[in-house]
């Protein structure tokens, strides 16, 4: 069928094409234009009639041409169907010369064995201005969606540095209320030392110096000369009460040094044998019947760079304790050992013992053993003896079994002036 049979039958091809909303153009061999519907004249800009017998280059932009019949050819040989827009991107051209985007399906076909092409077209310029806004559209809802996503971590960000203040805050609430706790137990516990300490003090020093009153109006009474053993036991009851009240009078004025801090101490150098014997002379006078010190008296004389009051004051406590908390008739091992570093002094008596449950308290100020509150004392001795040693840089511990003995052991450093 030629070009004259198609207008032959264009009523045929009339119905057909005019029912179509879809630009149809059929196309010879040669690409010519030998029918066009009305829809795709609308499309390309072209008078009725007018694209008829016109070659099918006049609809394609320029830079698409050189490409255009070498794919023709191909698609004729192949003879295939192809869907609209497949593989690329298309674009017609109007009478006018403006571009615009289609999607164009292509039909082969033949008629007496002449080869023919309907092509079936569809302006997408709508289409594609809306695939733009809605990729548009989307674009800024994903830039929406980041700034409202940076705002929102910048929101639990704050939120999370609110919370560590608030947590700060609560954390410095509570230990001012922990402060204010510990500075009102502190006071408290200030309080009852000062109420225990008055009592302490009122016994402590009432309980001699009665005895003093008492053995000195005895001793008035013993004029004769053969009550003279009389006479003398009461002094040495006298001398024994007064050693006591000293000592106590000591320790207090001990703890005043201890409150004033280490700065209080006065070092000097003194020969240690010196304070050995003068320590052992304080201790015999208050000795119980039979019971007996012994101690290295060819101990080597060095001298010490120390506070000679303190250790003076210390061992004193330590033998004065292993008196009074052992029976007549026993033995106080005062052993003095000095190395090259150190003076180690060790104080073992045969005395009660301190109470295994009691041992873990034995260095806490005004603290006594549950087996020694019957004696006199005052339970500061122990812990003025802790305390300045550790301000002297030196250490007290001690071993004991309860009816079987004690045994302190003091170490000081020796140190260069």
């Amino acid at each position: 069928m030629g070009k004259s049979e198609f207008i032959q039958n264009k009523n045929v091809f009339n119905v057909l094409f005019e029912a179509a909303s879809e630009g149809i153009i059929v196309v010879d061999s040669t690409q010519m234009v030998i029918a066009a519907n009305t829809a795709a004249e609308h499309m390309f800009g072209y008078d009725s009639g007018e694209l008829t017998g016109k070659p099918l280059d006049i609809l394609i932009p320029k830079n698409y041409r050189p490409n255009h019949g070498k794919h023709f050819s191909k698609f004729l040989d192949n003879s295939e169907q192809r869907q609209m827009g497949h593989g690329r991107d298309l674009h017609g051209l109007k009478k006018d010369g403006s571009q615009f985007p289609v999607e164009a399906g292509l039909n082969p076909f033949q008629i007496d064995g002449e080869d023919y092409v309907m092509s079936l077209i569809i302006d997408i310029t709508v289409r594609n201005e809306t695939q733009r806004q809605i990729r548009e559209l989307n674009t800024k809802l994903e830039d929406k969606i980041a700034i409202r996503t940076q705002e929102l971590q910048e929101s639990v960000q704050k939120l999370q540095h609110l919370n560590l203040d608030l947590e700060d805050e609560i954390q410095r609430r509570k230990a001012a209320e922990r402060k204010i706790k510990d500075a009102l137990q502190k006071e408290k516990e200030l309080n009852e030392l000062k109420t225990k300490f008055l009592s302490l003090v009122s016994h402590e020093f009432k309980t001699p110096l009665s005895g003093i009153l008492t053995s000195a109006t005895l001793a008035e009474k013993y004029v004769k000369s053969e009550q003279q053993d009389k006479r003398e036991k009461h002094l040495g009851t006298i001398r024994n009460k007064v050693h006591y009240l000293n000592n106590i009078l000591n320790d207090f004025l001990s703890i005043e040094r201890l409150e004033a801090g280490k700065g209080q101490y006065k070092y000097t150098n003194f020969s240690l044998k010196r304070l050995i014997n003068e320590v052992v002379y304080n201790a015999n006078i208050t000795l119980k019947n039979g019971q007996e010190i012994t101690y290295s008296k060819d101990l080597e004389d060095i001298v010490l760079y120390h506070d000679e009051k303190i250790l003076e004051l210390i061992l004193s406590n330590l033998l004065g304790n292993s008196i009074k908390y052992s029976p007549e008739n026993t033995l106080i091992d005062f052993r003095v050992t000095p190395t090259d570093s150190s003076v180690i002094f060790e104080v073992q008596d045969q005395g009660i013992g301190i109470p295994e449950k009691d041992q873990k308290h034995i260095f806490e100020r005004y603290f006594r053993a549950e087996n020694a509150l019957l004696d006199q004392g005052t339970g500061i001795g122990l812990n003025i003896a802790f305390t300045h040693l550790e301000n002297l840089g030196g250490s007290i511990k001690f071993e004991s079994e309860e009816n079987v003995g004690t045994k302190f052991t003091v170490e000081v450093p020796i140190l260069k002036p």
